[in-house]
């Protein structure tokens, strides 16, 4: 019997980026095409997701922020942000297996009551990021070493949780780089689908979004050459074996 496939929420409208997001999601996470099906929120509506079709639901990071000025948030993101509020509300109340990918933190940590804000951001680059207890104890997490790199580069993040979600990732400049809450739903603030050749895509096609100065994309992609992040792609192969279903 052929497993549910995981479903892909992309809020990226670049097509070069986006694509890359969608091939790094299915080579890390070992899953095919029909088995990790794509929806781009920046181009159609997300519509009723029925979770009983689905076997979990990713969603990756992009340009929006949920601490933007109201005043300058297009439609279209007003938009993806109404619809993942409700998505969110049904995958808590359900503890529907879900991984948010940097956007997650701010999607799901304003779903549970976490305070987002603009106080932690992150440069584009490599972090180290330092598991807590609770993270070296989390299933999703196993294998993982206590510390390891990542890529990320972020302008919003949590900065406290409720007292109900679970903590399991920091970094030096970062509170919270992952948590979870219920038994199934997690965000990591970091991408764990990135390695040094999405990261460079992505600085090419973000250039001029506000997350670092233009000139500086080469020095950055020179620097992402000098460190060695192999481990947060674990993730993504771990939340697809574990979660898989049966059709």
């Amino acid at each position: 019997m052929a497993d549910a496939p995981f479903l892909l929420l992309s809020i990226r409208g670049e097509d070069e980026a986006a694509d890359d997001e969608y091939r790094a999601m299915m080579r890390f996470s070992g899953l095919d095409d029909h088995h990790l099906r794509r929806v781009r929120l920046t181009h159609e509506p997300l519509g009723r997701v029925e979770l009983s079709q689905w076997s979990g639901i990713v969603l990756g990071g992009g340009p929006y922020n949920v601490s933007d000025d109201p005043a300058t948030k297009t439609e279209t993101q007003r938009r993806v942000e109404s619809e993942l509020a409700g998505l969110l509300a049904e995958v808590l109340d359900r503890d529907f297996p879900f991984l948010g990918c940097c956007y997650g933190i701010g999607t799901l940590g304003s779903a549970v009551g976490a305070v987002v804000d603009r106080g932690h951001s992150e440069p584009v680059g490599a972090i180290t990021v330092e598991l807590t207890d609770d993270g070296r104890r989390d299933p999703l997490f196993a294998g993982l070493p206590d510390t390891f790199d990542a890529f990320g580069g972020h302008k919003e993040a949590a900065s406290a949780l409720p007292a109900d979600v679970v903590h399991l990732a920091r970094s030096a400049d970062c509170p919270v780089q992952a948590f979870r809450a219920g038994a199934n739903v997690y965000a990591t603030q970091f991408h764990p689908e990135l390695d040094v050749e999405g990261l460079c895509t992505r600085i090419d096609v973000y250039k001029n979004h506000g997350y670092f100065a233009p000139e500086t994309a080469d020095s950055l992609k020179d620097d992402a050459r000098q460190r060695v992040v192999i481990h947060p792609m674990t993730i993504l192969r771990t939340f697809a074996q574990r979660y898989a279903q049966p059709l």
